[in-house]
């Protein structure tokens, strides 16, 4: 799984809607359905299933990764928005691509965040519950119109933007931070932006839209209190601990903070009885996804999502593997091939700085995914498990690191130096790779499947290497260097150990390595 995922078996959990498992069945691959199960049983499980889909309930610690490594795992997919119950490092670690489904729960989350804003401003669900215990309290229920008032949207994204348009209907003053969308984007869509420093203290209310980052833990908090507006009230149906629970449970007591509409919880189910059973606090059981349609487009939404990644069409809602999205764009699923493959020649270098030059067209994102392609190729010929997910970070383990810099060789697409030996070669035809050099030297051969790359003496005997390799050999190429040759011997089908173990033999070879190069 180099450069690409074969997903034939998935297991589901947590009711994951049924939409989800129509989709992989449609296209072949195989379902099974465990929405109640126990840590043994999915510890159990995890290693027989090319895929885990999960919604939140589900925690996919490194344990789960672990046991499901071993085996067949190789996906984790998130029927919703956040990934906060998967243990993204240790999957990348493992090679286990995570990918949610972004867009499917957008509306849903947005509408309930319009709901708690409208709730807590008209003081809805005290008044209901004032109704159901047989009171009659008008005066108790007091509120204020949203219209003219200021919402302050952290997080402008998505769910963000929804939310803003739906409350600028209804006449609301619509401000916003994000630290990714640039302000010109917002601004289209009516939300100006400004620091979160500069709208605490002009904000009545207060919505989250982040995910639950070290940066965004407690972003809400005593300090923040302390310069909003008397009376400002606070919304959150994003992630729990993005509010710090107790400095909102004193800002409630008060009176700094008139309301809040919480729908997350830093621990969930929430301990925090203090805050849950405020009169001013509207708390919901993390339902901000739950709604018929939102749960039908996340189920079908990563369901569809992994039929795409195994059929090779595209890669939507990769988490933590921005390279492997290359291997899924034609223009430069190519050149991705072409750096592993070169990666893989230069693997027989020992070195651990290399530089990668591209064509100008692909600088910046796609060159850094060429990049992670020719670390990839350096690792696999000694670590099988090696993939674009965690080829940089066992790289980084050994000291190895690449730089993007210059421009190739003449002629080539991609060229790979380390220790002063250049390698490099184009793409042609789509899969078909030339490659150009070889330690420096001219070769110019069609890449095979498969081959024996050889370091010998300049006296090592042509004839000897190919009868030890017979029939399965297409080729030879040599390179002459400072008292030495490199060889490269092709075959369109694997050399047997025998056969690797007998060149290593023949009089004169330094060194031989077997790599394998079919897709």
């Amino acid at each position: 799984m180099a450069t690409s995922v074969n997903v034939e078996r998935v297991l589901l959990t947590d009711n994951v809607d049924v939409s989800c498992k129509e989709a992989l069945e449609a296209a072949g691959i195989g379902v099974e359905v465990r929405n109640k199960m126990t840590k043994d049983e999915l510890l159990s499980l995890a290693p027989e299933f090319d895929a885990l889909v999960v919604r939140s309930a589900t925690k996919v610690r490194e344990d789960v990764l672990r046991a499901g490594a071993k085996g067949k795992l190789k996906l984790i997919g998130r029927a919703g928005t956040g990934v906060d119950n998967v243990d993204i490092d240790t999957a990348t670690q493992l090679g286990i691509l995570v990918m949610n489904a972004p867009g499917g729960n957008t509306l849903s989350a947005a509408e309930h965040t319009c709901g708690l804003i409208m709730a807590l401003a008209r003081n809805t669900a005290g008044a209901d519950a004032s109704m159901k215990s047989g009171e009659w309290d008008r005066k108790k229920f007091m509120g204020i119109e949203v219209y003219g008032k200021t919402l302050a949207i952290l997080g402008v994204g998505r769910i963000g933007k929804e939310v803003a348009l739906r409350m600028q209907s209804f006449g609301m003053k619509t401000l916003g931070y994000d630290p990714i969308i640039p302000a010109e984007v917002t601004k289209e869509f009516g939300v100006d932006q400004m620091s979160p420093e500069e709208l605490y203290p002009i904000a009545d209310f207060i919505t989250v839209h982040t995910p639950l980052l070290p940066s965004t833990k407690g972003m809400i908090n005593d300090d923040v209190f302390g310069r909003c507006k008397k009376g400002v009230r606070i919304i959150n149906a994003a992630r729990g601990g993005i509010v710090d629970e107790d400095a909102l449970l004193r800002a409630l007591q008060s009176g700094q903070c008139a309301g809040a509409g919480l729908d997350v919880y830093a621990v969930e189910p929430p301990t925090n009885t203090g805050l849950i059973q405020h009169p001013h606090v509207i708390a919901c059981p993390h339902i901000g996804a739950s709604t018929v349609e939102g749960q039908r487009r996340c189920g079908g939404d990563i369901g569809h999502q992994i039929v795409n990644l195994t059929q090779k069409k595209g890669l939507v809602g990769a988490i933590n593997c921005s390279a492997l999205e290359a291997a899924y764009q034609p223009a430069l699923r190519p050149l991705l091939n072409l750096a592993i493959a070169l990666g893989k020649l230069a693997s027989v270098s020992e070195g651990t700085a290399f530089s990668v030059s591209v064509p100008e067209a692909h600088k910046g994102r796609n060159s850094q995914s060429l990049a992670v392609g020719v670390l990839t190729g350096i690792l696999l010929p000694s670590n099988s498990s090696v993939n674009l997910i965690n080829a940089s970070g066992l790289a980084k383990a050994k000291g190895m690191s690449v730089e993007v810099k210059g421009a190739p060789s003449s002629g080539c697409d991609v060229t790979v130096t380390v220790n002063g030996a250049v390698f490099s070669g184009c793409a042609v035809g789509g899969e078909a790779i030339v490659i150009k050099e070889v330690f420096g030297q001219r070769v110019g051969v069609l890449l095979a499947k498969f081959g024996l790359l050889f370091a010998a003496d300049k006296g090592v005997s042509v004839d000897a290497l190919m009868k030890v390799v017979g029939g399965g050999g297409s080729a030879v190429v040599s390179a002459g260097g400072d008292g030495h040759v490199v060889g490269l011997i092709q075959g369109e089908s694997e050399f047997s150990s025998q056969v690797v173990e007998g060149v290593s033999k023949v009089g004169g070879i330094r060194k031989v390595a077997l790599l394998r190069f079919a897709a």
